[in-house]
């Protein structure tokens, strides 16, 4: 009986082992920036079937291992819904492509150069409505930035926490070093700020989600854009609850984020 139940065991070790999301840290090439930009990647563990993708972004000060360090529980996730999580190191870019440094494209890599390397190499949903993105702070101002100007890549985005309006904080975070000064660069600085993007948007472009707390700097920037969003007939899901701008807020809110993208995958499945 102890001989059956330890192979019964086993057995079930072997299969919980075989379906274990695989958590790798590479490096993926930017012909663009000339460099290589360390990125993790968390894939499910259901074979060679093919995953959708949620591109996770950091914020300032952050880097590719943000995300799991803030999310520990991301393979277990995966693995529950099948969903990859691709995360690449960002720098304090923005997530644009600088005018006034081109070591810093950081849009063409992430739209473009990691979405082409992911699904070369990797079993993905290969279109549209099997790609999203999102990040915090900083990451949250990237997703949507560039799911803005890329929908023909991105079919959901999303924002916690993000700095959705650069604009009322001129001398932080490194943007003048992306940028220039924005007293001396004021179009610039209009041009490359979300909320000035909503017009690109038509409703239904993009399934999106955003959140803020109620303490964060950034709540004002936040529900201005919703308002805009609103103005311009938007559908969106917009999220406030209690939280300031740290991780245990955002550990919470992403777990809301993924929800809403794993139904936006789902509805490609069910068409």
């Amino acid at each position: 009986m102890k001989a059956k139940i330890f192979l019964l065991s086993l057995v079930a070790f072997f299969i919980l082992s075989a379906q274990a999301a695989v958590v790798d840290t590479i490096h993926v090439r930017s012909d663009a920036m000339n460099k290589d930009i360390q990125t993790v990647i968390i894939t499910p563990g259901n074979g060679k079937k093919a995953a959708p993708v949620i591109y996770l972004l950091h914020g300032y000060g952050g880097n590719a291992k943000t995300w799991i360090g803030l999310k520990p529980n991301l393979p277990e996730i995966a693995d529950q819904y099948g969903i990859m999580f691709v995360c690449p190191d960002g720098k304090n870019s923005w997530y644009w492509d600088s005018p006034v440094d081109p070591s810093y494209r950081y849009e063409t890599f992430v739209s473009k150069e990691l979405v082409n390397y992911i699904d070369a190499n990797y079993p993905t949903l290969k279109d549209r409505k099997g790609r999203a993105i999102t990040g915090l702070s900083m990451g949250g101002h990237g997703a949507m930035w560039i799911s803005f100007r890329h929908k023909d890549i991105f079919g959901a985005a999303g924002s916690t926490s993000g700095g959705v309006d650069i604009r009322p904080f001129p001398n932080n975070w490194n943007m003048s070093d992306r940028l220039g000064k924005e007293s001396e660069n004021q179009e610039v600085w209009d041009n490359h700020t979300v909320i000035n993007q909503v017009d690109r948007l038509q409703n239904g472009d993009l399934a999106l989600i955003f959140d803020c707390g109620y303490s964060d700097f950034f709540f004002e920037v936040n529900n201005d854009f919703h308002k805009k969003l609103l103005q311009y007939k938007i559908d969106h899901d917009f999220i406030v609850r209690p939280g300031a701008h740290n991780g245990e807020y955002w550990s919470n809110s992403i777990d809301y984020q993924i929800l809403f993208f794993k139904k936006f995958f789902d509805k490609r499945n069910t068409k």
